[in-house]
């Protein structure tokens, strides 16, 4: 089996742990790889969500070799066998163990901020990672939650090597995995999109999640929902004979909604469009993030790179979208990333699409050829520094657009897939200021 991405891997993985959702759940992602799975879990399960920060404790002329691990609040957990055989001694622990706790407390406090650590007391711990590879650090990370007071401890992961629970002895009380693949190299392997989490998509996840699982309670409480009108739900969107999976997110008093094209390979469950989704729905932005191609169309690859194809399924899914209920007059935008931004620009400039604005992050604006120089609406093209052939096609393309208010935002330091830390959310920030400003109640639609 091979997964999407993460969050792909992780709506898998939580339909496994459906068995769960009357327990007393805490779900804990490993930073920062595991944080994105564990957020379509607690998701799943209308559960809390934490962070579970270790550090293996090295012996000190073979640190790979675990010779104890910390955790938050002062746990410890020490293998005193493996101290003996190695001849480590007192000091030798004890300095190891002061670099580690302070390495812990910076991640800690990066990820969770001032919020305090959630109770794992009583409680099932559900820990979840990307993968399993050595096992090394889902297993202290089992031990530090039990060490916590969890109840019930629950290893939970997408792919491991055959074999692998036999890892774990009793530091986990169930070990669930969707896949565990033969010959097994590497976790990266199997995912299509394996890309590096950053510190900013750990936040985004914690913060989100929270915020979900406080909603729920509530409402599981009778106490009505704090906004009547807002929808974040799964939806089958209509393009013509097609049925296309997506997501619909519109926060109350939403002032538009930008629809999502995504890139060659991806779908709906891009990380980095998820990301920039969340930061335009904090700012009153709805969104939708669907496929553009069905199962079958993907099969083609031509079909990927058919900007007119893609560029039609986009106006289809605009038209749907201004027949459901409350969206009939809304502002709407679209925000392109690779390919998807040439289908943008292709949709945006048919005459009848009434597009309010459009954003490319790391897209070729270029494929849409001669499109270019009729598109009306404001677009803002936002490229890496460090990406070079993207960047001087996206100068060459912003030449072309004159009807239009354009601008090209260069990040410093990012390459093509936004992965360094900060970019993608400095793309993200452009972005919601760019929508904001043409999708608000006030000035009049561009064009």
């Amino acid at each position: 089996m091979v997964f999407a991405d993460r969050a792909d891997a992780g709506q898998k993985l939580a339909a496994m742990l459906s068995h769960l959702r009357d327990e007393p759940v805490v779900v804990l992602g490993l930073p920062r790889g595991g944080v994105p799975v564990a957020f379509e879990v607690a998701t799943a399960l209308g559960a809390p969500m934490d962070v579970i920060v270790v550090r293996k404790l090295g012996v000190p002329f073979q640190p790979e070799l675990g010779m104890g691990a910390i955790g938050e609040d002062g746990v410890r957990v020490i293998n005193d066998g493996i101290i003996r055989r190695a001849h480590v001694s007192q000091d030798q622990l004890a300095e190891v163990e002061s670099r580690e706790r302070r390495e812990l407390e910076r991640r800690a406090s990066r990820f969770r901020g001032d919020r305090p650590r959630l109770s794992l007391a009583g409680r099932t711990a559900v820990v979840v990672d990307d993968g399993i590879a050595t096992g090394s650090t889902a297993r202290a990370a089992c031990q530090v939650a039990r060490a916590h007071g969890a109840a019930r401890v629950v290893l939970a992961v997408p792919v491991a090597p055959p074999g692998w629970a036999a890892r774990f002895g009793g530091d986990a009380d169930e070990l669930v995995c969707v896949a565990t693949p033969e010959p097994f190299g590497a976790i990266g392997q199997f995912y299509d999109d394996f890309a590096q989490t950053s510190d900013d998509e750990v936040v985004d996840c914690l913060q989100r999640a929270n915020r979900e699982a406080a909603a729920g309670s509530r409402t599981a409480g009778g106490d009505p929902p704090s906004h009547d009108d807002e929808r974040d739900e799964e939806v089958a969107v209509h393009a013509g004979p097609f049925r296309l999976g997506g997501h619909l997110t519109v926060p109350a008093a939403a002032t538009g909604v930008v629809l999502f094209a995504h890139g060659s390979g991806s779908s709906r469950h891009s990380p980095r469009n998820r990301y920039v989704a969340r930061t335009l729905n904090r700012a009153g932005l709805g969104t939708l993030l669907f496929d553009l191609l069905t199962t079958d169309e993907e099969r083609d690859r031509a079909n990927v790179f058919d900007v007119d194809l893609l560029a039609r399924r986009l106006l289809d899914v605009t038209r749907w979208l201004r027949t459901q209920p409350g969206l009939d007059d809304i502002r709407i935008g679209y925000f392109g990333a690779s390919t998807g931004a040439a289908a943008a620009l292709w949709a945006a400039a048919e005459p009848d699409a009434d597009i309010a604005a459009v954003v490319s992050r790391g897209g070729r604006p270029d494929l849409a050829g001669p499109r270019l120089a009729t598109v009306t609406a404001p677009t803002l093209l936002i490229v890496g520094g460090d990406d070079d052939v993207v960047l001087d096609l996206n100068r060459q393309a912003q030449a072309q657009l004159q009807r239009c208010e354009n601008r090209l935002t260069v990040i410093p330091g990012a390459t093509h897939l936004f992965e360094e830390p900060g970019t993608l959310q400095a793309a993200a920030d452009a972005a919601r200021d760019w929508f904001t400003r043409y999708l608000a109640a006030g000035p009049d639609r561009a064009g």
